[in-house]
């Protein structure tokens, strides 16, 4: 089992070595130019030419990824070309409010899921399991920003019980935080939900058919005994990937949801910097994102390991 552990993280490292390198190329390949954009249209080509000197931006490619990247091993993801602000302090303050808000969502959103799948399995085929899976369909076909206008609408105009635009301060206590945030979670709960929900449901249907299940229920087991006692255990690796990849939309997926509501998060401090061409900006939130999203699904095929003894004791 070890073997299998060190193996994840090995894949884990690799991956991001190679995220590292996709974001740092992919956003190399933009359109447009910081030092035009900075100076404006009437800028002459030798301000240009200076400013793209004193950003590096003249030097080749590969020396400035090494640079960047030696800089992140070191926690320095340099500075921001736009404010001249640290990167590093202000993403782990935006990186605070973001995981505040993926974390209330994911609070709400993993048990609510679970438990829905599990009333949809206990009355499968019939009305509850209909209407369950009609309400969860209807939430995947409709997109984050849909979903968000729509709550703006009845919650905040038509009917004033929540707070638009969800602008948190550090001054702030955790309950006027919380308040704030209502909405940007109750889109994100609504959008994730289903997925979970419709992945725990079928998980434990596939089990409900094997012979084991079969002797449980001839024996008298309650329902509820079987599922909880029998089905659960086996059905929780798929289970724990799901919601570990839901998990790791929560916090990479929250771009669209932080740019509706205002939210001082770190998909909106990147929008802000993809539209001025901030770079380094852009390439520090872009890893940390796809750290994060590799963190969660290595923990996921950790977990796995350790929730089925097949995969702990394989043949």
């Amino acid at each position: 089992m070890s073997s299998r552990i060190l193996g994840r993280l090995g894949l884990s490292l690799l991956l991001l070595f190679a995220s590292s390198v996709l974001i740092f190329c992919g956003i190399e390949a933009l359109p447009g130019d910081f030092a035009s954009t900075y100076l404006g249209q009437a800028a002459t080509p030798q301000a240009v030419a200076n400013i793209r000197a004193e950003l590096g931006l003249d030097e080749p490619m590969v020396s400035r990824y090494l640079a960047w990247a030696g800089g992140i091993l070191q926690g320095d993801f340099g500075t921001s070309w736009a404010s001249g602000q640290v990167i590093a302090d202000q993403l782990w303050s935006r990186m605070g409010n973001s995981l505040l808000l993926a974390g209330c969502a994911a609070v709400i959103a993993v048990p609510l899921a679970v438990g829905l799948g599990l009333v949809a399995v206990l009355y499968r085929d019939r009305w509850p399991d209909k209407l369950i899976n009609m309400v969860s369909l209807a939430a995947v076909s409709l997109p984050e920003f849909f979903v968000a206008y729509l709550l703006i609408l009845w919650l905040v105009v038509q009917t004033p019980l929540a707070v638009f635009p969800a602008t948190v301060y550090d001054s702030m206590s955790l309950i006027e935080k919380l308040h704030t945030i209502a909405l940007p979670v109750a889109t994100l709960v609504l959008v994730v939900i289903a997925h979970m929900m419709r992945m725990t449901r079928a998980a434990i249907l596939s089990l409900l058919s094997q012979a084991y299940m079969e002797t449980a229920a001839l024996k008298g087991l309650g329902a509820w005994r079987i599922i909880l006692r029998h089905a659960m255990p086996n059905a929780l690796a798929p289970i724990i990937n799901v919601v570990a990849l839901n998990l790791a939309y929560l916090i990479v997926g929250v771009v669209v949801v932080e740019v509706v509501f205002v939210y001082p998060g770190m998909g909106q401090y990147m929008v802000d910097a993809v539209t001025v061409r901030d770079l380094p900006v852009v390439q520090g939130c872009g890893l940390v994102f796809a750290a994060i999203y590799i963190l969660l699904n290595m923990t996921a095929d950790i977990l796995s390991i350790f929730a089925n003894p097949r995969l702990r004791h394989p043949r």
